[in-house]
């Protein structure tokens, strides 16, 4: 084929491949914030009051994007240490998405991010859609509980206001913001009619994302003015009648962000203490056992949707509760497993739901369940997606002699530039946690990418001498290496596809692949871009360095 063809069309190609990056890009960014639970319109039906509290007062202090290893330093949060020191403790997991909304509602419904139907990312104020799914504060609340929230604002879109009695929502994240949600709450925390209470302290993940994230003094500074703020709760509570809770909703990363998978950003601290604890008791948990603990604790309904365990382990219950316990949690489990199945068009027999009280069995029917649909989607995404790749290796092949070695070459030093940039020297990580915002993530992979293909480009200009070529040979060679590197960066887009598909329907994606993919798309439609100018520009250097060989 003639270059006056080959050109054009490869044109109209690398406009084609960087108009599928914008939408796929953008289609996996909306539809993650547009996800619902499968259990949207057919949530599993509530259960009944268990029986007797085992304590007056449950009161949960939420102290936003608490590290687990800050909430063990004693010279930081000394009084949280008491507390562990007098009571029951563990570390919790979570899962991803580790955004402050996801977690909030894990926490008060028991359920993980998949089914809990509260936002798969932190969405604004204005756009959080209804909460459908059961919690730990409409089950309180129908047992005949009175409930407060003393809160950042976005918990008054997260919890059902039918089920919250008194509440104070402030738009604020700061200290004086914690000062005011504070000081609201004193009142209900000195009332012995008000049962159940959250009090939501932010000034730490403010620190996280504002000011220098937990590498900075600031963090620690913040963590020390919470610990003080969890005393002033504690001192209107009487630990022999009531019970106090500490946790957060994820941690962060050392330069402060969460979201993704990190492992500093899925583990929390979780302290317990006061009446029902059971003193000197650790262990490990899951997020979403701590609404089913703290419903048995306080005797109302286990919530509809928890997939957690009530940690007996943990706390003393009280002997009606104990005695209804089990039976409570066949009948829960074994109607969320049916919702939950019918809700994917896998139903399970009635039969195979005879596991008594084992939580981890009816959760492994949920998984065979989810699998059952997933893996022949990812079976048939799998086919294009090989083609893919076979037909980049085998242009790849068939060029060799036409420089493919050197655009090889090229790709790797754009990848290695690219990653020792983004990993190296900003010290992000390859998640959600190290966005900072959309626009921020736009910029600064459009910049890292057009440099590293520069540098990339200039290299090749050397290997392939293309100073001495032809125009159209010039401009097809540097063509060839924005291809290349294109290819390259289709490698995770088309992992991703395989396991996650395009957007987000009826599941979750894994978010490391899926991040992945969105920051190679990104970078796609940057090089495609970059490779397009780069091309004239090869074609003006050759024009000009042959006008000065032929004088």
């Amino acid at each position: 084929m003639k270059a006056k063809i080959k050109i054009p069309l490869l044109i109209v190609l690398f406009i084609g491949i960087a108009v599928y990056a914008y939408f796929g890009a953008t289609g996996s960014i909306s539809s993650n914030y547009a996800y619902r639970s499968v259990l949207k319109d057919s949530a599993p039906a509530a259960g009944e009051q268990l029986g007797a509290a085992a304590t007056q007062k449950v009161v949960i202090v939420l102290i936003d994007g608490l590290r687990y290893d800050t909430s063990l330093d004693t010279s930081v949060m000394p009084f949280l240490n008491d507390l562990r020191a007098n009571g029951a403790s563990a570390k919790m997991h979570s899962q991803a998405p580790s955004y402050s909304e996801p977690g909030y509602s894990t926490i008060l419904t028991g359920a993980w991010p998949e089914i809990n139907d509260g936002p798969a990312l932190n969405l604004d104020y204005e756009e959080i859609p209804t909460f459908t799914q059961d919690n730990l504060f409409s089950a309180a609340h129908d047992a005949g509980f009175t409930t407060a929230i003393s809160a950042y604002y976005w918990f008054e879109k997260l919890v059902p206001q039918t089920a919250v009695d008194n509440s104070f929502y402030t738009p604020g994240d700061d200290a004086q913001a914690d000062s005011d949600v504070i000081n609201a709450a004193m009142p209900w925390l000195q009332n012995p009619n008000v049962q159940l209470v959250l009090v939501h302290i932010d000034q730490v993940d403010y620190a996280g994302h504002h000011q220098g994230g937990p590498q900075s003094e600031n963090w620690n500074m913040a963590a020390k003015r919470a610990d003080d703020l969890l005393l002033q709760v504690v001192n209107q509570l009487d630990l022999e009648t009531d019970t106090v809770v500490v946790l957060s909703d994820h941690g962060h990363i050392m330069i402060g962000g969460h979201g993704g998978q990190d492992p500093d950003v899925l583990v929390e601290p979780f302290v317990i203490a006061g009446a029902g604890a059971k003193n000197g008791a650790t262990g490990e948990i899951n997020m979403v056992d701590v609404a089913p603990t703290l419903a048995a604790l306080l005797g109302a309904r286990l919530p509809a949707s928890t997939q957690g365990i009530v940690r007996t382990d943990l706390v003393q219950l009280s002997p009606a509760v104990q005695e209804a316990l089990p039976a409570a949690v066949a009948k829960q489990q074994a109607a969320l497993v049916s919702a939950y199945t019918a809700a994917l068009g896998t139903p399970v027999e009635g039969a195979s739901l005879a596991l008594g009280d084992d939580v981890a069995a009816y959760q492994a029917l949920m998984s065979k369940a989810h699998d059952a649909r997933l893996w022949p989607q990812r079976v048939l995404r799998a086919v294009p997606a090989a083609v893919l790749l076979a037909v980049g290796i085998t242009l790849l092949i068939r060029k060799r002699k036409n420089g493919a070695m050197s655009w090889v070459i090229g790709a790797l030093v754009y990848v290695a530039l690219f990653t020792l940039r983004y990993a190296v020297l900003s010290k992000k990580t390859f998640s959600l946690s190290s966005v900072t915002g959309q626009m921020d993530l736009i910029l600064y992979t459009a910049t890292t990418a057009a440099a590293a293909f520069l540098i990339a480009y200039l290299l090749n200009i050397l290997l392939n001498k293309l100073l001495s070529r032809r125009p159209a040979e010039a401009v097809l060679n540097t063509f060839g290496l924005g291809f290349t590197v294109v290819f390259a960066l289709m490698i995770p887009v088309a992992l991703s596809f395989v396991l996650n598909g395009a957007v987000v329907t009826w599941t979750l994606p894994d978010y490391f692949t899926s991040f992945l993919s969105l920051l190679a798309l990104i970078q796609i439609l940057i090089v495609c871009a970059v490779a397009l100018l780069f091309g004239g520009i090869s074609a003006l250097l050759t024009l000009k360095n042959r006008k000065n060989v032929a004088k």
